[in-house]
Parts: C-alpha cells; structure tokens; sequence
C-alpha cells in the first residue's frame, strides 16, 4: 500500500456539509479526497479560488481547501449556484488559512 502524501484534515464545517449528502455524492467527495491524500491531484478536478485557497470541484458540490506542508485542510463545502464562488466561502478559507499557517 502507497504511503500518504499528506495528512487530512477536514474541518467540522466541512464534514457537516459532505455528511448532509447523499451517500453516492459523499463517496464521489471522499474518493476524490483520498486521491488528493496521496498526491494524485491528476485525477481530481480543482481551481485555484485567491493564492493558497483552492477548491475541490465534485459534480455540483465545491469544497475549499489548502495546503500546508504536508497537510491538507477542507475548509468548507457549498453548492454550486453561479459561474463565481461566493467572496465570503473565500474570505472565510482565508481567515482559516491564516489561522493554520
């Protein structure tokens, strides 16, 4: 079995967003996280949001994120509803990011 890349850290925020999913959509989700865990970012799709905060991008469900050395913190998750992510789901992973660092 590969060693992990990283560490994963999903905060509460997040959790309680994937956790109201579907099953189907929750394995989606963690399946990408995993991947994401042992450094396969080939495989998943994600978008650089402002500088260090990235989102992960699963269907119609967007969960912010970071990295910090070799860890990798999801922040929170949201629905996509627009063509721009919500300033404030930016603001608030950078306020995260700035705690983190």
């Amino acid at each position: 079995m590969e060693d992990a890349r990283f560490t994963v850290f999903i905060l509460e925020s997040a959790r309680k967003y994937i956790d109201n999913l579907s099953k189907s959509e929750q394995g989606a989700i963690k399946a990408d996280m995993d991947a994401m865990k042992f450094g396969n970012f080939d495989s998943v799709y994600t978008k650089t949001l402002n500088g260090k905060i990235r989102e992960l991008i699963v269907g119609r469900h967007r969960v912010s994120y970071f990295i910090i050395r070799n860890a990798l913190y999801f922040v929170r998750g949201f629905p996509k509803k627009s063509a721009k992510t919500p300033k404030k789901e930016i603001e608030y992973a950078e306020q995260v990011y700035t705690l983190m660092k």
